[in-house]
């Protein structure tokens, strides 16, 4: 195909020499390391707040205190229950007591019943004893039997009683305090507050966020990175990186860590890098733009992208289309690896 194209108002130029380096491009923002938001397990009116952004906090510590009126009552219900069940267990051990003693007391009668029923069986045939004789005494030595089979089952269920009620009123008791516990908000880790999201006397739900905490002094880049470009980012690659604080100025990071899944919305894989030499100072959720760096090449024949015709044409001899083949290519540039030498002049295409 030939190309007509005016001499006049033809920009021609001829391939360079020199490094190129294809790169992927990702955004995304600053974070404290194990930064985490904060939510409450139960829903209520925001009492209290305890802490103020900027402050050092400590793992465990209280940040809110929500409105637990019937918490207190259900927990001061439960504990009242649990005395009355350890006073309650005192009758309880009496009776398994008394109970053994009753147990001991049928089994030495049945003993004695059975001794007498097994004589009194052995000399039957020997018509030493009448029918009507031998007939009470095996009646005897079965009631013996029953009653003592009676008690020790009386005596299983008191005891399964006395365990089964000290141990409902102990866990409604815990359960009670741990309802309890869960209206005091408190930190899963140390580090720093970086935020307070609410107000006192706000009505709050489990689903909103109350604070942001992360650790003091210690950031990382979490960056987005679209699924075309994704296959070519692996672990310790080097990172470029622009501020929007730092204007002018460009840091370098590795990346860190690669998340395997997408984000279905966004279309998107997550990233962490860490800075090589971070910023003199640095804050959560501050904008990043990123070049993940793929590869380098020195000694390539290149040419702007805006020579190259459907991504694999040229012009040379200012109106004849050319074929080549491309290797490396950034936002500018382009490699040339067939079909065009150093020394011969390309046109840019109208």
């Amino acid at each position: 195909m030939i190309v007509s194209c005016s001499k006049n108002d033809t920009e021609e130029m001829k391939p360079t020499v020199g490094s190129i380096t294809e790169s992927v491009y990702a955004s995304g923002v600053i974070k404290s390391e194990n930064q985490y938001t904060v939510y409450a397990t139960v829903s209520g009116v925001l009492q209290k707040i305890k802490v103020t952004p900027g402050q050092t906090i400590a793992k465990g510590q209280t940040l809110f205190q929500i409105e637990s009126d019937k918490a207190s009552l259900t927990t001061e219900n439960a504990r009242l229950a649990y005395q009355l069940s350890n006073e309650n267990s005192r009758y309880i051990q009496d009776k398994i007591a008394e109970m053994e003693t009753k147990v001991q007391m049928a089994k030495d009668k049945l003993i004695v019943d059975q001794s007498v029923y097994n004589r009194n069986k052995n000399i039957k045939q020997y018509k030493v004893i009448s029918e009507v004789e031998y007939e009470r005494v095996e009646l005897t030595y079965k009631n013996s039997k029953s009653n003592y089979e009676s008690a020790v089952k009386q005596l299983s269920q008191l005891k399964l009683q006395l365990k089964n009620d000290q141990n409902r009123n102990s866990n409604n008791l815990k359960i009670s305090e741990k309802s309890q516990s869960d209206f005091e908000v408190k930190s899963a880790f140390s580090g720093e507050l970086f935020d307070v999201l609410v107000k006192e006397g706000t009505l709050i739900t489990s689903q909103m966020p109350l604070a942001v905490i992360g650790e003091k002094n210690k950031y990382l880049l979490e960056l987005d990175v679209d699924e075309n470009d994704m296959v070519k980012v692996i672990l310790g690659q080097k990172i470029v990186v622009t501020l929007d604080s730092y204007k002018g100025k460009v840091f370098e990071a590795k990346v860190d860590k690669i998340y395997p899944i997408m984000d279905e919305r966004s279309r998107t894989f997550k990233i962490e890098a860490y800075f090589d030499n971070p910023p003199a100072k640095l804050y959560p959720n501050l904008t990043a733009e990123a070049n993940i760096i793929i590869q380098t090449k020195k000694n390539a024949l290149t040419i702007p992208k805006s020579y190259l015709i459907d991504d694999k044409f040229v012009l040379v001899n200012e109106d004849e289309k050319r074929q080549v083949k491309i290797g490396l290519n950034d936002y500018q540039n382009v490699e040339i690896l067939e079909g065009l030498t150093a020394g011969e002049t390309i046109y840019k295409p109208k």
